[in-house]
């Protein structure tokens, strides 16, 4: 089958399932594509997430259900990134009894190189200009929160 083909027996498809196609494919190029923004030191997928989560210090059980994983995995890929110097834990100032996990100097700057590496692999793969972009991300999220309020498995409802 030729691209022109597969494009037009694509547009015969609902909208429904160009959509879901079309996360499919955007997925699967951006999984593959990780590699380039993952070198030095090597930090694995659920670190890279971790990293791109801790915009601000959070409890370790939201963000587990932010990240939609389990708390013993958040806590695997926490102390990892603790002993890389990545995270650091702190008390919550408004909760003495929990901890808060903020991301270290060393942590911010990785933060800020896989940020702009994200944001050049989406272009890329994504084929989208700035304002489909923006429109892609406004819908992404509005999914997003849909999950979580919704369709997120069981166990990881109970992440507090």
């Amino acid at each position: 089958m030729s691209l022109d083909e597969s494009d037009n027996a694509f547009q015969t498809l609902t909208p429904e399932i160009r959509a879901i196609m079309g996360v499919f494919a955007l997925y699967w190029k951006l999984d593959d594509s990780i590699e380039k923004m993952n070198d030095d030191p090597k930090l694995t997928k659920m670190e890279c997430r971790m990293i791109i989560w801790l915009e601000r210090p959070s409890r370790m059980g939201l963000l587990a259900q932010m990240m939609l994983a389990v708390p013993s995995t958040v806590t695997a890929t926490a102390d990892s990134l603790e002993a890389q110097g990545y995270v650091q834990r702190s008390r919550d100032p408004q909760d003495r009894r929990a901890w808060l996990l903020e991301l270290t100097e060393s942590g911010w700057k990785r933060r800020h190189e896989m940020e702009h590496l994200a944001s050049e692999m989406f272009r890329d793969s994504s084929g989208l200009n700035d304002e489909e972009t923006l429109i892609f991300s406004e819908l992404a999220g509005k999914v997003y929160d849909n999950v979580l309020r919704t369709g997120v498995p069981e166990g990881l409802k109970t992440c507090n």
